[in-house]
């Protein structure tokens, strides 16, 4: 498995944008999907974004909308959230996850085998 570190929430107003990184250990992390979780108190946890192991492809839940994007960057074992036009409802810890299974697009969350411990994000109107 791979160990994995998140970093880069904040506090934003409504309409900014914030960049996630997630930061992987291991030599295989280029071998592994990863994605972007989130979870609003009192919610379950939500799919945010996947992407493929070579970046090749991405997948991203319906109420993005093309506010997001993700991306990696194996040379750096990284792969990123930029969030723009943040809304309130965004407010979540965001978490980044990695599949061994390689299925990038897979929306549940237990398909993802390694997760890190999440970062806050919070957008104020």
């Amino acid at each position: 498995q791979v160990q994995l570190v998140e970093s880069g929430g904040g506090l934003v107003q409504a309409g900014g944008s914030l960049r996630l990184s997630c930061a992987a250990s291991g030599r295989t992390f280029s071998s592994y999907a990863m994605g972007w979780f989130r979870q609003a108190p009192g919610k379950e946890r939500e799919f945010v974004a996947g992407i493929s192991w070579n970046g090749g492809a991405t997948y991203y839940g319906d109420f993005v909308k093309g506010r997001f994007i993700i991306s990696r960057d194996n040379a750096k074992n990284t792969v990123y959230l930029q969030m723009n036009s943040l809304k309130p409802e965004d407010t979540a810890v965001y978490y980044c996850a990695a599949a061994r299974s390689g299925s990038y697009y897979y929306t549940g969350v237990s398909r993802w085998d390694s997760w890190g411990q999440g970062t806050q994000v919070t957008v104020s109107s």
